[in-house]
């Protein structure tokens, strides 16, 4: 009950306006030792705690919350928010590391008051397969998009109610339908609503980037879905670029990473779907003038340019809801690009019907198998 009234009374803000310096230390809960090494972000600019556990941070303005990338061997809280304090610490409890792991990949669960059926598979499947965690690759809601506030938040609290119920952790990242009311011509939501756009998410879930480290892997969880004005698109903004860039910096050169995230680098489901021109679900979009297909990332070719730094396995998406697996036989590392069923339901176009389910990884001296996908149904 601790964790689920913690979510729902999360709050966005407030924000810090101008620039301050945070001081804190990331500590052994049992022994209050401190522990070195620790990435510590605002989501703009990162530092690493010292010797001690101890950090400053300058703090860029507009930034909402200070995260950590959870450490390996840990587990805890791993962001707060910025608020009047200049003081923000982070106890972790310590646990094994370990060298065998599994970790369920699912996405799309659309969650309403008619698909909360859906979320009890998910939940049974998950607990009784006792993963170390899951990763949910958004589209959490079923809609916020283009719904009322009241509408929008309920459907917020139903999600992080639910995911309460697991037995194991679940790491969630938004997806299109996360972005508050930008569809204002459906929602009749301002733009100066306190929750408009991504500020829902950051009340109900907290920062929409982060990273966490997990038997020997690095694990970067990304918010891939960008908005102009009243419509979204797919794309990693220039502020997350940088972040993420920084964040790749600390984790050791030979240490494997694995991003999840919403809408797909590349995919098969482009070919899965009639082409439209117009409407909320039209295929294409114009970024700064240029014409570019809206259901991939369209500057993936930067963002995969910095995971190239390490060993990059495993790219996770969701948004088509499809278990597809896409891969290039390049001249450089061969990353699988993998997708999941949506677990709301079936998915797909005309006579393909594609399951709705999730996959199980499992993880042995930092090798990932090749997934098992298991339907829901």
């Amino acid at each position: 009950m601790g964790k689920l009234l913690f979510l729902i009374l999360l709050v966005a803000g407030p924000i810090a306006t101008a620039q301050t310096t945070i001081r804190g230390i990331v500590f052994n809960d049992a022994n209050n030792a401190g522990i070195a090494g620790v990435v510590v972000s605002d989501q703009a600019s990162t530092v690493i705690t010292g010797v001690d556990g101890h950090y400053e941070i300058k703090v860029t303005p507009g930034r909402t919350f200070i995260m950590i990338s959870m450490p390996d061997g840990y587990r805890g809280g791993y962001f707060k928010k910025i608020d009047t304090n200049t003081s923000i610490n982070f106890p972790l409890t310590k646990t094994p590391v370990p060298t065998e792991f599994s970790f369920i990949h699912a996405s799309d669960t659309h969650i309403s008051e008619k698909s909360v059926d859906r979320m009890d598979k998910f939940r049974e499947l998950t607990n009784k397969l006792k993963p170390d965690f899951a990763l949910v690759c958004g589209d959490l809601v079923r809609d916020a998009l283009r719904v009322p506030e009241e509408e929008a938040k309920r459907y917020y609290e139903l999600y992080t109610s639910n995911i309460s119920k697991f037995s194991t952790r679940v790491w969630s990242v938004p997806g299109n339908h996360e972005i508050f009311g930008i569809e204002r011509h459906l929602s009749l939501v301002s733009p100066t609503n306190p929750f408009y756009a991504k500020k829902m998410f950051a009340h109900y879930l907290g920062p929409n980037y982060y990273s966490f480290n997990y038997g020997g892997i690095h694990f970067v969880g990304l918010d891939d879905v960008d908005y102009e004005d009243m419509w979204y698109y797919g794309h990693v903004d220039s502020l997350q670029v940088s972040w993420l860039k920084q964040d790749l910096a600390a984790v050791p050169a030979k240490m494997p990473v694995v991003t999840f995230k919403h809408i797909p680098f590349f995919s098969g489901g482009l070919s899965l779907t009639t082409f439209e021109e117009t409407g909320p679900g039209r295929t294409l979009e114009r970024e700064n003038g240029v014409l570019q297909f809206r259901h991939v990332v369209s500057n993936a070719h930067e963002v995969l340019g910095l995971l190239q730094t390490h060993p990059y396995p495993l790219c996770l998406s969701g948004h088509y809801h499809a278990r597809q697996k896409f891969i290039y036989e390049s001249t450089g590392q061969n990353t699988r690009f993998e997708q999941t069923g949506a677990v709301v339901g079936n998915g797909g176009e005309g006579d393909i019907i594609m399951k709705s389910g999730v996959v199980l990884y499992k993880v042995k001296n930092g090798i990932i198998d090749e997934g098992k996908f298991l339907p829901l149904d």
